[in-house]
């Protein structure tokens, strides 16, 4: 079960990216079975996973011999076997980083999505130490990582339309059905659902203008994000925040005053859920999935 800060980074970013809350949290609930982090020498780090053959295949031939006689490499998907805890995960990435640091972040699965750091050029990142910088960054970094890959996959549909089989098949591979995974993210995403919609009603949030400050501002910067627009969840309602507010409302064809009143948030809220699918290339998803079924 999350806490209740982590699950407020994971509604938060769910909104940005036009996702029902209640669905990324039952996804991230099954995918990281309720656990969002582990702490490792004094650092809360997201979980990891070491794939031997993921490494076996990044690392130059110069460098092969010594990590497969260290343990840390073979061709066979699942010789190489990760250990029950999280700390000694990372001890084993520490030890496969000496042999060759970038083979071995790219061959790991990061945080709460499980995504592969070798993923890091199909999903944007300048490196894949920038992928495991956004990981490593907290919560809401685990899944913006995850996010990106739902969004780059074209998954985000089958999750507007709680298609769990469909999503669980892209995301899990075809032996989604074998382990159960459409029926848990169902299970979990039917316990969210009606937590929210037992929830008392939200209090009203007063019209947001130039120099308001707190949640109240971030949240409001989320949405504007969802929308398009380049602005910092800072907390801080400045200049372009109120500008992108204005461009907004005209936009819209609000009153174009730069005050996030109701009808500007609720119009916000609309926009934030709109779906969209990208152009999907092939290989990174079909690679994602494949992991996971070598790794079932």
């Amino acid at each position: 079960m999350f806490t209740t800060n982590v699950r407020n980074e994971i509604e938060i970013v769910a909104t940005r990216i036009g996702i029902e809350p209640a669905a990324l949290l039952a996804i991230t609930e099954v995918e990281a079975a309720g656990r969002a982090y582990a702490t490792v020498n004094g650092r809360k780090e997201p979980l990891i996973r070491f794939e031997g053959h993921y490494f076996d295949r990044r690392l130059p031939s110069s460098k092969r011999a010594a990590a497969r006689e260290a343990g840390l490499a073979d061709p066979k998907a699942g010789t190489v076997k990760n250990p029950t805890s999280q700390a000694a995960r990372w001890a084993m990435l520490a030890k496969a980083a000496a042999i060759d640091h970038k083979a071995a972040h790219e061959s790991v699965s990061w945080g709460l999505g499980q995504v592969m750091g070798a993923h890091w050029e199909w999903l944007g990142y300048a490196g894949v130490d920038a992928l495991v910088a956004e990981a490593r960054s907290g919560v809401g970094g685990q899944i913006t990582l995850m996010a990106r890959y739902i969004d780059k996959a074209g998954l985000a549909v089958a999750i507007r339309r709680r298609d769990w089989a469909a999503f669980a098949r892209a995301y899990n591979g075809p032996g989604y059905k074998r382990h159960g995974y459409d029926r848990k993210i169902a299970a979990a995403y039917a316990k969210y659902a009606g937590e929210a919609a037992a929830a008392p009603p939200a209090a009203v949030v007063p019209d947001l203008r130039r120099g308001s400050k707190g949640d109240d501002v971030r949240y409001l910067q989320d949405l504007l994000a969802a929308a398009g627009y380049r602005i910092s969840a800072d907390g801080m309602f400045g200049r372009l925040t109120e500008d992108a507010v204005r461009d907004f409302q005209r936009a819209r064809g609000l009153v174009v005053d730069g005050i996030a009143g109701p009808r500007t948030l609720e119009t916000l809220r609309g926009v934030a859920t709109e779906t969209h699918r990208p152009e999907t290339p092939f290989w990174p998803w079909f690679l994602h999935w494949l992991r996971r079924l070598w790794r079932d």
